[in-house]
């Protein structure tokens, strides 16, 4: 079978250690997925994405489907071959970016009308379409459309969506059995509901009825605390299959990571280390740096003396805000590198400490060090 996942090992919390095969590799998680929209992750080679041990990235429908339009990308190869990229690629549906398009898109039961935003032309994705547009990029594990809301958006409202959501992955999952091919591609199912357990509780129960070989929870990290994305997590998980993978989309902060993954959460990606690099924002174990600030102006000391990343092998504090200052390319680059590399790195902690048995020492461990301790 090209896709198997296999849970190794179960944390006394609720964490799994596990492996997810694809066509294009192996996957070993709890796996964090640096963000690469449109096909790049911002600043970075794939060589580099490489060395600093990136197994799965993260690509997105919408802005594909814009440009360069997958048409274009299904000529060249699919988009493995299109961004030099022969390992594992998961595909976002576009529902978050519709939603993040508020006074750009209309929402219907049949799809979304859009204007884009990069010329302002019409027009309208379907489930049906997304997934048309994910099997001609051709990327290991496709999503389904789903309805986002915000997080203080009302019970009934909240309600419509994860109502809609459902409805669209029907469709989603009737268009991939006529159009997709499972050995190739693997799709996963979405959970909606916000902030509210009792819809969180229907819509997984009836996407479950559903059976996707996947399951992801959408909607948090929106504006909600982040003692209610978990509350809500662990609410959704308890009601999955346990062999499937679990995927928490968009988060999140460095010492949120583990909390999520003891609540059973197999992948997640976020775009804060690539976005805060650019924003000469750098996560350190020993809290957040801002390297604009003056105190670094001298400073010989790598970013974080406990890193292993190319950029603190090579690279001091001093340098760093003079490249951010100077607004010269290279400090984007050399920040992303550090701060994907500290994502991963965390990881593959948190996974080494699953094997050990011992993911709740190491969480409260990690967040007395990011929590309490600001550098910035």
């Amino acid at each position: 079978m090209p896709f198997r996942f296999e849970v190794l090992h179960t944390d006394p919390s609720g964490a799994r250690l596990g492996r997810l095969e694809t066509p294009h590799g192996v996957i070993e998680t709890p796996a964090f997925m640096p963000v690469g929209t449109l096909g790049t992750v911002k600043g970075l080679t794939q060589e580099s994405l490489e060395a600093i041990g990136a197994q799965i990235i993260l690509a997105n429908t919408y802005h594909l489907f814009l440009r360069p339009g997958a048409e274009l990308i299904r000529e060249m190869g699919g988009l493995h071959k299109f961004m030099s990229w022969p390992h594992p690629i998961l595909t976002d549906s576009g529902g978050y970016q519709v939603f993040s398009l508020a006074a750009l898109r209309k929402v219907t039961d049949d799809g979304v009308a859009f204007r884009s935003h990069i010329d302002g032309s019409s027009h309208f994705l379907s489930p049906e379409k997304a997934l048309e547009v994910q099997i001609a990029l051709g990327s290991d594990v496709v999503m389904v459309l789903d309805e986002c809301v915000e997080s203080s958006s009302d019970k009934a409202r909240t309600a419509a969506a994860a109502a809609r959501t459902l409805a669209w992955a029907k469709r989603s999952l009737a268009y991939f059995g006529a159009h997709g091919d499972s050995q190739r591609q693997m799709i996963f199912g979405i959970v909606q509901g916000g902030a509210h357990r009792e819809l969180r509780r229907e819509c997984a129960d009836q996407m479950v009825a559903l059976d996707f070989p996947g399951y992801a929870i959408g909607g948090l990290a929106v504006g909600e605390p982040h003692e209610t994305a978990c509350e809500i997590t662990e609410e959704v998980v308890s009601r999955l299959p346990a062999d499937n993978p679990h995927y928490l989309m968009g988060v999140g902060r460095p010492e949120q990571i583990a909390d999520y993954v003891a609540r059973g959460i197999d992948m997640m990606d976020c775009v804060l280390p690539t976005r805060g690099a650019r924003h000469g924002c750098l996560f350190t174990w020993h809290g957040r740096m801002l390297i604009r600030n003056a105190r670094y102006a001298n400073d010989p000391r790598p970013i974080d003396p406990e890193c292993a990343c190319p950029t603190c092998r090579r690279y001091s504090r001093a340098y760093l805000r003079h490249l951010f200052l100077s607004r010269e390319i290279l400090g984007a680059t050399l920040n992303t590198l550090h701060n994907v590399y500290f994502y991963l790195d965390i990881m593959a902690k948190i996974r080494n400490s699953i094997g050990f048995g011992n993911l709740l020492g190491f969480c409260s461990e990690l967040q007395a060090r990011l929590v309490t301790s600001v550098s910035d």
